[in-house]
């Protein structure tokens, strides 16, 4: 099912991983919303609590029983997680290993370069959409089927 997110979405998404950015680190921050009859819409962007490097995020096991608070209040769903990298986008072994969402048809998104230079007008073209298939194997999405077929900004 498609994702639908408004540009406050990836405005706000962007903040977070800058400022990690900033300081040298990946963040993570996980896409929350609600499956609609076509879509599921992206209502909110969450940062978890986690512990950070320059090539590695990982939430601890409080920042996740935040998170499923956060889900279990708002009725929400993760929908999608974003994270970034700081050099090229790429599904790494350990995104493999931690990732977030495992639903199939999960999407996982990388952007590069801590998003240093990542805006709303270029977030589409810059990063990457990887999406889990039922052999749960990440796998890119071509870069002319993202808004198509996985994510839309609205």
């Amino acid at each position: 099912m498609r994702l639908e997110c408004s540009s406050e979405v990836i405005e706000a998404t962007l903040r977070f991983l800058q400022e990690a950015g900033r300081l040298r680190r990946e963040c993570v921050v996980l896409w929350l919303g609600k499956r609609g009859d076509r879509a599921i819409h992206i209502s909110r962007v969450y940062r978890p609590q986690q512990n950070a490097k320059s090539d590695m995020f990982h939430i601890p096991q409080a920042g996740m029983a935040a998170l499923h608070d956060e889900l279990r209040k708002g009725r929400l769903m993760v929908a999608a997680q974003v994270h970034s990298h700081p050099l090229e986008a790429f599904h790494s072994r350990a995104d493999d290993e931690w990732a977030i969402v495992r639903h199939d048809d999960a999407l996982s998104l990388v952007v590069p370069y801590f998003a240093s230079t990542t805006t709303v007008h270029n977030f589409m073209q810059l990063t990457k959409v990887f999406k889990l298939s039922s052999a749960a194997r990440w796998a890119e999405v071509p870069s002319a089927e993202v808004s198509r077929e996985c994510l839309q900004i609205i």
